[in-house]
């Protein structure tokens, strides 16, 4: 759907989604302001500093500000979202650089934090294998506050596309059954970090083309949630290397 056929539940084939609230919107204002169609404010919000730079931010980029409360009713029910961006969907294709590959990922709430963690340790390339979440869908966005609008992205149908695409990166995929423990494992850039869904991991094959490695944990649990896995893998990854001492 785009505005000028009114305002509805995001659908994934729509060419419009929307940042909810006012920190998301404030990140997709400083980071891709040309995508953005129109901002929403409920007939709630205070005037404050915060309001004052968003409509400082829309008068840079000519970006029309509407006070609209029915979007809201349909958008976010939730009362405690005041700010909404409609924003054109984009393409912000992979670099050469490291990545994470994310087979199959379903939640978006996990797909919202791994994005965050990604830019927090400096991961800017994130691709997927169909099926997956919509890195569009508005509870994502919600859940990376706003990260999604600083990575690159791309969807494949299935890895050996990808594989063709980055020939030169190391792949490791992790994995309960796994050759190296990430305790010992050494990450040689660029590389992939390969996570499977959060139902069933990812399938066995990926152990032929990846080194594998397992984050050791407690019998007590079964597995790590995918998005704290993500979060240690990725911590590991991009840590400086350690110097050895010298003489040894």
């Amino acid at each position: 759907m785009s505005l000028a056929s009114g305002i509805g539940s995001y659908k994934q084939h729509n060419l419009i989604s929307y940042a909810l609230g006012m920190s998301v919107t404030m990140e997709l204002l400083l980071h891709m302001s040309e995508t953005v169609e129109k901002i929403f404010i409920n007939s709630n919000t205070e005037e404050n500093e915060n309001t004052a730079n968003l409509r400082e931010l829309c008068v840079q980029h000519n970006i029309p500000i509407e006070k609209n409360d029915k979007a809201f009713n349909i958008l976010s029910r939730k009362g405690n979202c005041f700010v909404i961006a409609a924003f054109r969907k984009f393409e912000k294709p992979l670099n050469q650089e490291s990545h994470l590959l994310l087979v199959n990922p379903a939640d978006v709430g996990n797909l919202g934090s791994i994005v965050r963690t990604a830019i927090g340790f400096g991961i800017h390339n994130i691709a997927f294998i169909r099926p997956a979440v919509d890195i569009f869908d508005p509870k994502t966005i919600r859940a990376s506050m706003g990260a999604v609008f600083h990575i690159n992205f791309e969807y494949f149908d299935d890895c050996d596309i990808y594989r063709q695409r980055f020939p030169t990166h190391e792949f490791y995929a992790f994995m309960l059954d796994a050759q190296l423990s990430i305790q010992i494992a050494e990450f040689s850039e660029p590389y992939t970090l390969v996570f499977g869904s959060e139902a069933i991991g990812l399938p066995k094959e990926y152990s032929d083309f990846c080194k594998t490695v397992v984050i050791p944990h407690s019998s007590k649990i079964e597995s790590l949630n995918v998005a704290v896995a993500a979060s240690i893998a990725m911590y590991v990854a991009t840590a400086p290397k350690k110097h050895k001492q010298r003489g040894c």
